[in-house]
């Protein structure tokens, strides 16, 4: 079947396209630089066009709170009507596990808008909540230093590999509509300050990590389960320690 992945030039979907187009399918990159904006509506239709599931990993450009919300609202918007007039049968977007639960964060006002617009939509749907991943730890990082300092909360999260991610987002793609939203996290449960003080450690960034019970996760408060997957989630088995070793190698 053809699959239109938007944002498909990215991390996660290009890793999507290449396991959709190995599985046999017609998987189709959409973004910018394929001449393809949900923004703008630029060549929506013509990409849509025969297209049987659209999967929307893509972000917004610039994480401050008014671009982000615009960016999700005004994308989201045009993307959904777009499909419904192409007849596409299933929309997959890939979220955030705990997006609910950070609502103090810009970022995560965003994200809650566009899942309610699908949800709203009338469209056959799957929302794909995945736990932070491996390759953002660094940008974990900068995003939590203050005056030099990498400060965060003694929370846990469950992180994982982007392949991981990618494997979960095109499970999704090739089953049967949810009409509900599925939750996928690494294997280990781990306090933020652990892998963040391992990835930097690796890349002989020589940043200090504090844990603060007073320092937030993206502007939001937290607390020790907040970034943490329910029970019914489906974990990968890609460790971190395995994946930065073979990272180095």
């Amino acid at each position: 079947m053809k699959v239109v992945v938007i944002g498909g030039t990215g991390l996660i979907g290009s890793k999507v396209v290449g396991r959709l187009q190995a599985e046999g399918h017609e998987a189709v990159p959409a973004a910018p630089d394929t001449g393809v904006n949900t923004l703008t509506g630029e060549g929506l239709a013509e990409v849509l066009d025969g297209a049987s599931v659209v999967v929307d990993v893509s972000n917004s450009p610039s994480f401050a709170d008014d671009a982000v919300m615009e960016f999700f609202r005004t994308s989201t918007t045009n993307l959904l009507k777009a499909e419904s007039d192409a007849g596409v049968a299933h929309h997959v977007a890939l979220s955030v596990v705990g997006t609910d639960r950070l609502q103090e964060s810009g970022y995560f006002r965003a994200k809650q808008v566009q899942e309610d617009l699908i949800r709203d939509s009338g469209l056959p749907y799957s929302i794909v909540h995945a736990t932070q991943f491996f390759e953002f730890m660094k940008g974990l990082a900068d995003l939590s230093t203050v005056d030099g300092t990498v400060r965060v909360p003694p929370a846990k999260f469950q992180p994982m590999a982007s392949d991981d991610v990618a494997a979960a987002v095109c499970r999704a793609a090739v089953a049967q509509p949810l009409d509900g939203m599925v939750e996928v996290g690494g294997p280990e449960a781990l306090f933020l300050a652990e892998p963040l003080r391992t990835a930097l450690s690796a890349a002989g960034d020589p940043r200090e990590i504090v844990t603060d019970p007073e320092a937030g996760y993206s502007g939001a408060p937290v607390d020790e389960s907040t970034l943490l997957p329910g029970p019914d989630a489906e974990l990968a088995t890609t460790r971190y320690e395995d994946w930065l070793a073979a990272q180095q190698q």
